[in-house]
């Protein structure tokens, strides 16, 4: 199965040159990194990643930020990355066992090995593509990868249900199944932070989720999301992608941009807020 894209041409270019040259716009944007990275040290410590998901416009100078410390850490021959699920469709927990995601850059394979493995660790992942099929918040992730290197694999999780028991289900079988099949991993979360509120709210209440984010404290940032009502559409991957990532032995966090909607366009009445931050 090829999936197709659902958001080329809308929430990023899809033209192949152009959107070379808007991943770089990101990168050397005022609210990016500044830069392309150069050279890949090969250090291979971080463990996980939380990215923004939201247009390149809005969101990929923010995103850029964690996608150069992975180049410079070093690729993975894997990277699970779990999203949000923004369309209904599907069931609760799914990926595609089979198949290959197109983008404008080319086609990135799925797993089937490692895909295989987590399923049948896990126990609540199921096998359904519906999820996939016009999910923006995972494919707008592969052209930044595809930028510096197309010799990498997936594995796709669409998340609708984003609680805390089944992100320790998740990250813990992520772990397992990546040690007992010997692959070396990095676990993306896709995920935006407060929608449509005025800026000093969302700053507000976005800084106190990443301070528990900072903390490598899934069950805090959980709670604070809950409790003031943070509007944050990917907890469950993070969480999820938190536990992975000090099941796999990070020790370290670090949130390497926020910014929000209103940084970009000017308007701060309804914003929407983005973070970058890795683990390791």
């Amino acid at each position: 199965m090829i999936r197709k894209p659902a958001v080329a041409g809308i929430f990023y270019e899809r033209n192949s040159d152009s959107l070379k040259k808007q991943i770089e716009w990101c990168f050397e944007h005022r609210l990016g990194p500044g830069k392309i990275p150069e050279k890949t040290l090969e250090r291979r410590e971080i463990k996980g990643a939380m990215v923004p998901h939201a247009g390149y416009q809005y969101s990929g100078p923010v995103a850029a930020h964690s996608y150069y410390k992975i180049f410079e850490d070093g690729f993975p021959e894997t990277f699970v990355i779990l999203s949000p699920n923004h369309t209904g469709l599907g069931s609760g927990i799914s990926t595609m066992l089979e198949g290959e995601w197109e983008t404008p850059l080319g086609n990135v394979r799925i797993d089937e090995e490692l895909t295989e493995k987590l399923v049948e660790d896990a126990g609540i992942i199921d096998l359904d593509a519906m999820a996939h099929v016009q999910e923006h918040s995972l494919e707008v992730q592969l052209p930044f990868l595809q930028y510096f290197n197309r010799d990498f694999e997936i594995v796709p999780v669409s998340m609708w249900m984003q609680d805390l028991e089944s992100s320790y289900k998740i990250g813990k079988s992520i772990k397992k199944a990546a040690e007992e099949l010997g692959k070396d991993i990095v676990v993306i979360a896709s995920s935006d932070m407060t929608h449509y509120k005025p800026q000093s709210i969302a700053k507000e209440n976005d800084s106190k989720v990443l301070d528990a984010i900072n903390s490598l404290d899934e069950k805090l940032m959980i709670k604070r999301v809950l409790e003031m009502n943070v509007t944050m559409c990917g907890y469950g991957p993070v969480a999820t992608t938190i536990i992975a990532s000090k099941e796999m032995g990070a020790q370290n966090a670090e949130i390497l941009k926020y910014a929000t909607s209103g940084d970009t366009t000017g308007d701060e009445s309804a914003v929407v807020g983005y973070a970058s931050a890795v683990f390791w």
